[in-house]
């Protein structure tokens, strides 16, 4: 009897900790995409005034050097715009697909941020 419960239940366990691997991965890189799409938001804000052409640049290389560092294989082929909803307001949009535990599975990470350019305004 108990070995038939371990033939059949062997296979559920592996299941559970492959679902947490996968899980754990998932949230891993969210973490990151999230992490750089931050740095590059705060970077864009920060040049997008003083330097009108040159921030996307800028931020692109904040974006790239943050994934490099964190997780360069685990965030996979990043798809990164700079995003410019309206006037006066930069931001960041990453896309990336993570590495699977299960064969078929694709999952990608999204994360997007975004806020006013920083300026520096004469008292009157």
């Amino acid at each position: 009897m108990s070995a038939i419960e371990f033939v059949l239940l062997t296979p559920i366990l592996f299941f559970m900790i492959f679902a947490t691997v996968q899980f754990a991965l998932y949230l891993f890189a969210d973490h990151i995409a999230q992490a750089a799409a931050q740095a590059g938001a705060r970077k864009a804000r920060a040049t997008a005034d003083a330097e009108p052409g040159a921030w996307r640049g800028k931020a692109r290389e904040v974006v790239d050097d943050y994934i490099e560092q964190l997780g360069p294989k685990l965030v996979l082929g990043p798809d990164v715009d700079m995003l410019q909803p309206e006037q006066n307001t930069v931001g960041v949009e990453i896309t990336a697909k993570i590495p699977s535990v299960f064969p078929g599975l694709d999952l990608t990470v999204h994360a997007q941020s975004s806020g006013p350019v920083e300026r520096f305004v004469e008292d009157n």
